[in-house]
């Protein structure tokens, strides 16, 4: 059985025991989350829901932060003698998908 789920914008694929990395959660590592999934699916079918599906759970925990990898932006302008270099790091929540319940 899979779910798909909306967290901080994006949607997942998820199965149980499966660890993901989301966008930043403001939780502590070890405790739990709920979402409603968009759509359950399973052998049998889907249950596509209006937004969500209706009485699903999916359980996960946080597991821990991070950052992601760092993402280099440069900017150059030919005539101007115009360099700027800039990098960024995204900030992560790892969490386990516990389970998916109907």
């Amino acid at each position: 059985m899979y779910a798909i789920i909306s967290c901080g914008g994006k949607q997942y694929k998820v199965v149980e025991n499966e660890i993901i990395n989301v966008e930043h959660l403001d939780l502590n590592a070890g405790e739990k989350i709920e979402f409603e999934p968009l759509l359950i699916g399973s052998g049998e079918g889907s249950i596509i829901g209006t937004p969500t599906v209706k009485g699903a759970v999916v359980s996960a925990t946080v597991m821990e932060h991070g950052k992601g990898d760092k993402l280099n932006i440069a900017v150059y302008k030919k005539m101007g003698g115009h360099h700027r270099a800039q990098g960024h790091r995204q900030p992560y929540s790892q969490i386990r998908i516990d389970s998916i319940k109907k």
